[in-house]
């Protein structure tokens, strides 16, 4: 008898624990919510991926035509094998062809030798409220940065000639246009004006070459307005006279690198910056193209 008193006891206490349990529970209605929803009950948002899942063959990209005019040696290559070979490029190293690739040219010219190298990344998020685009947007504007472009110069109004009235000695009234005359600085009014000398040219460095603000602005370093979703141009020439055209742009969550120098085999003569400008900005254009595609 003792026995079974003992064990309705321990029925009888696990039941009012159990009822004690089921109304503390009870109590402030809604369960807790999940620390990974945030507190809002549901789950966060994944930012969208980015356009492209994989990239095209670099040494395919570019087209044999396209290849002729950045690098003119590629014709002159008598060697048939040696010609195929230069044509079809050498791929860069890479260890994920779905994230990074790219290709070098190289030619050699009687004039100059050539190089081309270009170069496709493909940027992925492992952030979830990080788009693709997004992070790849930040790592174009740190290439941007690091190129330094010059600051553009403010547009100013075309100036206009203006009047100021002199009088002389004599008191005699006259008038100088545009703030000069014959007789600047203080010589006799009929001193002709010395004519600059090849030396006087503020266009050129001491070594000859062209100084970097004798070129015009539309070739200036800049950011490019009709290429990709943003793009920037750099334009470099080292004192060896090499000249080095450089566009970086982006299209959705690909960067592309574009990267073209020649050195001139004369120690005078200097790339043409337009015409180097045009063949890589041509390059760029088809690429961004073939991503499109």
């Amino acid at each position: 008898m003792q026995r079974k008193a003992y064990v309705f006891g321990v029925a009888a206490l696990l039941a009012a624990t159990a009822t004690l349990a089921g109304c503390t529970g009870s109590d402030g209605g809604d369960e807790p919510t999940d620390s990974k929803q945030g507190g809002s009950g549901t789950t966060a948002a994944t930012a969208e991926p980015g356009r492209y899942r994989t990239l095209p063959e670099p040494c395919g990209a570019v087209e044999r035509g396209t290849l002729d005019a950045l690098l003119p040696g590629l014709k002159q290559v008598t060697d048939g094998e040696q010609r195929e070979k230069a044509y079809a490029g050498a791929p860069t190293l890479t260890y994920d062809t779905d994230r990074k690739v790219g290709c070098r040219w190289k030619a050699e010219a009687t004039s100059a030798t050539d190089h081309l190298w270009v170069d496709f990344e493909r940027v992925v998020s492992y952030e979830n409220a990080v788009s693709d685009d997004s992070r790849a947007s930040e790592i174009y504007a740190t290439k941007e940065e690091a190129a330094d472009l010059p600051v553009p110069a403010p547009s100013s109004p075309s100036a206009t000639s203006t009047s100021t009235p002199t009088t002389d000695e004599s008191g005699a009234s006259d008038e100088v246009t545009g703030g000069a005359t014959g007789g600047a600085g203080g010589g006799d009014a009929g001193s002709p004006i010395p004519t600059p000398t090849p030396t006087d040219d503020p266009s050129a460095t001491s070594d000859g070459t062209p100084s970097p603000s004798a070129t015009p602005a539309s070739l200036q370093p800049r950011t490019l307005d009709d290429l990709g979703d943003e793009a920037f141009l750099d334009d470099a020439l080292s004192a060896s006279r090499q000249r080095t055209v450089t566009v970086v742009f982006r299209t959705s969550n690909v960067l592309v690198t574009i990267r073209y120098d020649e050195q001139p085999t004369s120690t005078t003569d200097v790339p043409s910056s337009e015409e180097m400008q045009d063949r890589v900005r041509e390059l760029a254009d088809r690429l961004d193209g073939t991503l499109n595609e």
